[in-house]
């Protein structure tokens, strides 16, 4: 309905009032008095805080607290924001990464081709492909130093073990040995030995002569089944009725009571064609001179890229020209590696290489060679009764046989060295003169014996 006065009169008294402001900006009602504002409280109790003067303050600042309630390990995280710049891509960045990435796996490509080329040779872990590595100095092992590493944690820092015997020490040995020592036990990380594979080989299925019998048979009656469907089939002709001069006038019949003459002939002639078949066949199947050389080295190579089996030899006399021949021409034949020093106080046969070979080269140098010969001998003794000398008769002594992790040499050759001195530094050029040392002593000791 429409609005009478009196409802009109009553809006404007209950609605808003004007808001008077005088000279100074101070809120005033209409006789210029000034209105104070009340200000609003916070209805609840956990924003009330009662400060010092009694007003109630709704964000009241946290009390400070002590430093010794505050952890120095925990992070602090500061609110303040750091500014962000524009991180622009320079060109060619991504096409400097994919090159590396290309160039890397060409790298490894290349490793795994020289690693599969250089096992085929058995001497992979020794040559390394003609990388030479520098050995260490035989002398830097043999220095003593002055504290042990281990004795290093009890004693003082720059003490050595004069300290233990000194009475003047400032703190007793009983005291630093409860204080460095403890129950603790360390227990090292357990390393698998180098010289095991890291799958271990399948041992293959020994059958036994009847086994092997019942196989061949089964294998045999398949083919001859398989034979007999293609001939069913029309695949295959059938073979021509094999005549033999003790079956041919059962299989002839006739014919061969017309005129036994020519059946015989006949026969003689697939005699022959069969003979002649079954020489080509074996010559078809026979290998080459390339693939019975290629079968030979494959037999006789053996990997050594897991531990090689070396074997030292001392010779008394090696001038035979003979002898020499077979202790360079065998370490050749049977791929070994190593060297053989010849010198005129006793001479030194050094061969590595698989298992088998040094079993081989051992039968040779221990059994095969005679190394005292009847002739010999006989001059011998003609010698020392002349000059009243006992020479040493000549033989062949195995000095020491074990492993090693990697091969010393790239082949076998006979050096001639004329001092001890001269045959101990050719061996350290490969890092194994400790060989010419225990062939040494051993000699020496069988000359006092």
């Amino acid at each position: 309905g429409l609005m009478t006065p009196n409802t009109a009169a009553r809006a404007r008294r209950d609605g808003p009032q004007a808001l008077i402001l005088d000279k100074q900006g101070r809120i005033v009602d209409k006789s210029g008095r000034e209105v104070v504002m009340v200000k609003r409280q916070s209805d609840f109790i956990a924003n009330k805080t009662d400060s010092a003067d009694g007003t109630v303050s709704v964000f009241a600042p946290k009390e400070a607290v002590e430093p010794a309630m505050v952890d120095e390990r925990l992070p602090v995280h500061t609110k303040t924001r750091e500014s962000r710049s524009f991180n622009f891509i320079e060109q060619g960045q991504y096409v400097a990464i994919a090159s590396k990435q290309r160039a890397k796996a060409q790298l490894e490509k290349l490793q795994e081709e020289i690693a599969k080329a250089s096992k085929k040779t058995g001497i992979s872990s020794a040559t390394k492909l003609a990388l030479i590595a520098p050995f260490k100095n035989d002398t830097e092992d043999l220095t003593v130093p002055d504290v042990e590493w281990w004795d290093q944690a009890i004693l003082p820092s720059g003490e050595t073990y004069d300290y233990v015997d000194s009475a003047s020490a400032a703190t007793p040995l009983h005291e630093l040995l409860d204080k460095t020592i403890t129950r603790l036990i360390q227990h090292p990380i357990q390393l698998k030995p180098p010289a095991e594979p890291a799958q271990p080989a399948a041992l293959p299925v020994m059958l036994t002569k009847k086994e092997r019998k019942k196989m061949r048979t089964q294998r045999r009656k398949a083919e001859e089944k398989e034979k007999q469907e293609k001939i069913r089939l029309g695949l295959m002709e059938p073979p021509a009725p094999k005549v033999k001069k003790a079956n041919f006038m059962r299989v002839l019949g006739n014919e061969a009571v017309a005129d036994p003459t020519k059946v015989e002939n006949l026969v003689k002639a697939q005699m022959a064609i069969r003979q002649r078949d079954h020489e080509a066949a074996n010559s078809a199947r026979a290998l080459s001179k390339e693939e019975k050389k290629a079968k030979t080295e494959r037999k006789l190579k053996e990997d050594t890229s897991l531990e090689a089996h070396v074997a030292v030899f001392r010779v008394n006399d090696l001038t035979d020209a003979a002898k020499k021949f077979k202790v360079d021409i065998n370490a050749k034949q049977l791929y070994l590696t190593g060297v053989g020093i010849l010198h005129r106080g006793f001479n030194l046969v050094v061969v590595e290489g698989g298992p088998k070979g040094i079993k081989a080269y051992k039968k040779l140098m221990l059994r095969r060679i005679k190394w005292s010969n009847v002739d010999d001998d006989e001059d011998e003794d003609d010698d020392d009764d002349m000059t009243g000398d006992a020479k040493v008769p000549n033989k062949c002594v195995l000095v020491w046989e074990g492993t090693t992790q990697k091969r010393s040499f790239n082949n076998f050759e006979l050096k001639v060295c004329r001092t001890e001195e001269f045959a101990r530094d050719h061996l350290a050029k490969y890092g194994v003169p400790h060989y010419w040392d225990m062939a040494l002593s051993d000699h020496v000791v069988g000359q006092v014996e």
